[in-house]
Formats: C-alpha cells, structure tokens, sequence
C-alpha cells in the first residue's frame, strides 16, 4: 500500500466556459464539485496506476465521508470546514485558469500529534509515501518534515511535494525525495536556475547534506531527475495543451509507484515515466485524473539526456 497526506484538502470546482475575459459575465456551460487536495490527486492517479494507495491528513467529517465512498481513507477530524479550489477551463483552447482558497485553521491543539501517530501506525503495512500539498493555519511548518523524517528512518521510500519553510525543513531529512516545481525550486535555494546545468548546481547542496533525489519539475520544459548517481533531463517533444492543474501530484503518483517496488531505482525509466503521467493528466479538464492510453502512447516519446559529469560539476 502507497500512503499519502493531505493537510489541507479541497473541494475541487470546474468551471467549464467557452472562452473566458476578465470583467466579463460568462455563461457556464457545466459545472464539476469532487473532493480533492495535492494528496488526494495523487491517490486517485495511483489508483489509476494499478497501485493499492490509501489518503490521510486532516478533514471534516463532511469531507471523509465524501471521500471514503470513492478511496480508502483515514483521515484526522480536525478540519472546522474545507477550502474549495475554483478552475476556470476555457474549451476554446484548454486554458485553465485557478482560484485557490487558503482554507480554515487547525484549532484542536493535539492535531499534529494525532496524525503524526496515525501515519506511524501504518508504516508497517506501506511501501511509499507521499506528503504533499500547503498547511492549513495552526500546523507547524516542521510536521511534514517531521513524519517524513519517521518513515524514511523505517525504511519507506518518501516524497515531500511541499512549500516554502515546510519544504526547507524537509530538505534537512536525509533520505527524503523532493518534487519541487520552478518556483518553490528557487524559494528553495535563494537561486533562479534556467538551464539544466543551473538547477543541478542549485540543488547539489541539497544532496550533499543528505537529500536522495530531487525532481525539478518545469512545466512544459519537462523535468530533471538529480541524485548522487547522476542527472537527467526529460521532455515532450511537442507541448500538450490544457489544464496543469494536478499535473505534479500525477508525476508524484508515478515516481511513487516506480520506488515503491524497491530496488536500485531506474532514475532515467522514472522520469520517463513521471513525464508521460504528468502529460497525461494536462489534457483532462480535472485534476487528479489521466488519459491511460494517452500515457502509454507518448512515454516512448520522451526525449531523456543524461547531463555530463563536467554539468554536474
């Protein structure tokens, strides 16, 4: 089984319009409500993936119950309400446009603590985790980092898809795998890396004080795979248009599954892999889900290069 966390979870909104203008009334041609949160995404792709996974994290009552009909769930009640995320996805060209509530604060003084025991609890039946998404108020920035640090000293393969000071500390975990996007890339390590060369530069510290993997994900530039045994970079050959809403919780779906299955890891099939999922999720309009048969045609496509030592240097 594949676990992953979800502090602060979501009801996802699809605003599908023809052609969406700013100032402007628009007629909405349909309307989608499911649950989501960067953790739940990743469960249902994992699901979709052929993998056992099951979500926790904090909620309400209202939204464990909606999504314990759809995945296994064990989440901590210690959410007064949950946020919701509006998407706004034109069907003129598949441009998606995202409103992002900040969602309610944690009030129950022993909530870290209760899902801290919850996910300890279950390591001895899991073979990857995932912890992924933004804190809701009153949650320390370190319990990511924290419960990443408790499952990697168990020997589970763990990714941090994480933000800001949550995402600094779990840096500090060795052994913990990062799937940072541009931006929390450079709030990550005070640098603003272009090239590929740039970004290994900027995360060789990062390795060097203990972290196993870094995956840069860069939108439609592909990904970067950087570890102690070297680097790649991966990409479409061509662009795909749509909505890039949960296209990172999708490549965390499949570098999960990929390092759940033990072993050496294969980084360069891994990133292939995370490449075509992450593609795959950006033509469908919602988060969380990805066209199968889309995936299985374009991972041959992938164009992977394996940086050169003198890069890396």
């Amino acid at each position: 089984m594949i676990l992953t966390v979800t502090m602060n979870p979501a009801y996802d909104m699809t605003y599908r319009v023809e052609r969406f203008e700013r100032g402007q009334a628009h007629r909405v041609r349909s309307v989608e409500q499911r649950i989501g949160g960067k953790g739940i995404n990743v469960t249902r792709v994992l699901n979709q993936l052929g993998k056992y996974a099951r979500a926790t994290g904090f909620a309400d009552h209202a939204f464990a119950a909606a999504a314990e009909l759809e995945m296994p769930v064990d989440f901590v009640h210690a959410l007064p309400w949950v946020r919701r995320t509006v998407v706004i996805s034109e069907s003129d060209d598949g441009t998606a446009t995202a409103l992002w509530e900040p969602g309610a604060r944690v009030s129950n003084p022993h909530a870290a603590e209760q899902l801290t025991i919850r996910v300890a609890g279950l390591l001895p039946d899991i073979n990857g985790l995932v912890i992924s998404g933004s804190l809701p108020g009153g949650i320390d920035s370190g319990l990511p980092a924290e419960i990443a640090r408790i499952a990697v000293e168990a020997g589970i393969p763990t990714i941090c898809d994480v933000d800001g000071e949550a995402l600094r500390l779990s840096a500090e975990v060795s052994g913990v795998v990062l799937m940072p996007n541009t931006e929390e890339l450079e709030r990550l390590t005070g640098l603003v890396p272009v090239t590929p060369a740039e970004v290994v530069h900027a995360v060789r510290p990062l390795l060097e004080r203990g972290v196993r993997a870094i995956i840069a994900t860069r939108g439609a530039e592909g990904m970067i795979a950087i570890t102690p045994e070297g680097a790649w970079v991966a990409e479409l050959p061509e662009v795909l248009a749509g909505n890039p809403t949960g296209a990172g919780d999708s490549a965390a779906a499949a570098v999960i599954a990929a390092l759940s299955e033990r072993g050496e890891p294969d980084w360069p099939a891994i990133l292939v892999n995370a490449v075509a999922t992450s593609a795959a999720a950006v033509v469908i309009p919602v988060a969380g889900e990805i066209d199968r048969c889309l995936r299985t045609r374009i991972a041959p496509t992938v164009v992977v290069e394996k940086l050169t030592q003198t890069t890396t240097a």
